[in-house]
This record gives structure tokens, sequence and C-alpha cells, in this order.
């Protein structure tokens, strides 16, 4: 039998994981919503060149990754009034800026493809249910059937405004666990050994590195740093070469990187972290975003600015820069936006704009 002793501790454990229990509930509240296809699309489109969009993918999210057979099959699904799963999104609030605008957590490849279908972007192929739709596209559709498309409802799992990055990142990861392939670093890591993939694993745990990223636990659990650290190496020294299919371009550069006999390990690091150095003196809020930067940093923002640092010190290892608002700047907010992430041309152009504003 358990001593009285013992009792009062279990209860006291009991009574501590109940409490931690409601205070995560909290975090997670959420409404059950119903849209038409064609108003998801329109909140999708509408102000998406300006990044404005009040339905918007957000940075940690993949690219559109599904096929047009995958695509084409969706569709039909759709048409044949199949199930479709939720689409999980977020209510996000900034201080500085409310848009009320929604986040896609779960549902970026479904929105995608239905606004490629509804603007003709879409050729149906490899169907099988209804074969005599291969080949159309939706204005080969006739006008009833397009209406009847366009009102087709999906259901939403709309998360409130309480729910912060790292929330919605955990809710990302949880719902593609078990569900989806490793993904992309992960892979790397089981399939791409090897003498530069190595340090990649060890300057993705530089202190500095975390401190200046603010990585939440789901971004590290997910192996952003050693992503970012690729991204850092590869942009920074074939970045006019990227061809905006951006894990092809990673793991090119991986393998020839670690099949390179001239590999020099402490010249890399110690270009990794000149960069920090530069970073932590010249930026206080690091690579963070936000006001103040209370919000984690995307990838975007970090390879424009640890390249365009790295570039420029190359330049001039003993640089100072007179100003360091280029962050601030229009011009810079405009090459970062999230759909223009994988633009080459967007690509080329933030990272040399912060290399020669730098440089003066």
């Amino acid at each position: 039998m358990r001593s009285k002793l013992e009792t009062t501790e279990q209860h006291k454990k009991v009574d501590a994981a109940e409490a931690e229990i409601r205070d995560k509930q909290q975090l997670v509240n959420y409404d059950t919503k119903e849209y038409p296809v064609e108003i998801l699309v329109q909140k999708y489109m509408e102000g998406k060149d300006e990044d404005t969009n009040e339905l918007f993918i957000p940075d940690y999210q993949r690219e559109m990754a599904w096929d047009d057979a995958r695509q084409s099959k969706f569709i039909e699904s759709i048409i044949l009034g199949l199930p479709i799963p939720y689409i999980f999104v977020a209510d996000i609030h900034e201080d500085e800026n409310d848009e009320a605008r929604l986040e896609i957590i779960d549902g970026t490849q479904r929105i995608r493809t239905l606004t490629r279908f509804i603007n003709n972007e879409l050729t149906l192929t490899d169907l099988k249910k209804i074969q005599s739709l291969n080949g159309f596209k939706f204005a080969d559709l006739p006008l009833a059937r397009q209406r009847r498309f366009n009102r087709t409802t999906l259901r939403m799992i709309q998360l409130t405004e309480s729910a912060n990055e790292e929330v919605r990142r955990d809710l990302f990861e949880r719902i593609n666990t078990g569900s989806v392939d490793l993904n992309e670093m992960e892979k790397r890591r089981g399939i791409l050994p090897g003498q530069f993939l190595e340090l990649i694993e060890e300057l993705s745990k530089h202190d500095k590195f975390r401190k200046l990223c603010a990585f939440s636990e789901s971004a590290i659990r997910s192996r952003e740093p050693q992503e970012f650290v690729l991204r850092f190496f590869a942009f920074l020294n074939n970045y006019e070469k990227f061809n905006s299919k951006i894990n092809i371009f990673l793991d090119e550069y991986l393998k020839q990187v670690n099949a390179d006999p001239k590999f020099d390990r402490e010249k890399m690091r110690a270009e990794f972290e000149s960069m920090l150095n530069f970073v932590e003196k010249y930026f206080p809020q690091g690579f963070r975003q936000g006001k103040n930067g209370a919000r984690t940093t995307t990838r975007i923002k970090f390879e424009s600015l640890a390249v365009g640092v790295a570039l420029a010190l190359r330049k001039n290892s003993n640089l100072e820069p007179k100003s360091t608002e280029l962050l601030n700047s229009q011009k810079f907010k405009d090459l970062t936006k999230s759909d223009a992430s994988s633009s080459k041309n967007k690509v080329v152009s933030r990272i040399e704009y912060v290399r020669d504003r730098l440089l003066g």
C-alpha cells in the first residue's frame, strides 16, 4: 500500500498534469467553417502579388509538391462529391498591422490546385473514374458544371488568434507525421551522408546561430536549423545558378561539396561564424521577424540577410556599414514576400540588394 506521503505526491503530479493540459488547450481554441470553392480561391488570390491576401501560405510550408496527375485526381474527387479532408488555418494577429489574415497550416496543395484549375492553368490528366474529362480545363466544362464546382463547399478548422507561431508549426508537424514522407532534410541525412553534412549538423547547433534565429522547439524537431545552414552555403556559393527548384538545387550542392576533395571545413566554419558575428553586432533583432523581433525567423529573411552579409564580407572583411535600415525599406519588403520565394530573379535580387546596401 502507498504511504500518505506517496499518495499526496501522486495527487500533486495529477493536479500539475491537469493544469498543464488546461493551459495548453487554451492555446488551440478553434471554430469550424465551410466555404465555397470560389470564395476560397478568391481569398487566396486577391492581394496575393502584394502579399496582402486574406488566405496565405506561410514561409515554413513547402512549395507546390503535387504533380498534375495528383492535382487532377483531387479535382475529380470534388466533382464526384467525395469527402475532402479539413483545411486547417489560423487567424493571424500582428500588433503593428492587424489585417485579420488566415495562415494555411494544412491544405496548401489543395488551395493551389483549386486556384490552378479555376484559372485554367491545370489540364486534367490520368483520371480513372471520369476518363472523358481527361484533357479538360475548367473553361471546357459546361457553365452549369462550372457553377456547381464553384459552389462546392470545403470544411475548414480555423484556429483563433490566440494560437502563436509555435502552436501553428507544431500542429502542422502533427498533422503531417505519419501521413507524408520524411521532410527533405531528414531524407538528406539518410541518403546523402558525408563530410559536408557533418559540418551542417555541427553548425546547426551553434549557440549564436540558434539565438539569432530564435528557432521554436517544433522547428528544431523538424530540422529547420540544418536546412538553414545548408541554404546559407548553397546560396552563398551558387545563388546565381539557382533554378527555382529549391530541393533539387540544395541536393545537388550537398552532393557536390560532399564529394569535393578540396573540402575545407575550417574555412566554411569561419565564414559562417563571421557572418553571425556581423549580424549580432549590427542587427540587434538578428534574423527574427516582426516588431522588436517578436516572431521567429523565416527562410527568406535568413537567406537574404545571411548570404548578403557574407558576400559583403568577402568584398570587405573589415566592413562597417553606414546604415542597417535596409531591412525596413519597401524594396526589401517587396523582394521578400512569401509568394516570391521560389523566383530566381527575386532570390538573386534580394541577396544582392543586401550585399550592395551594406557595401554602400
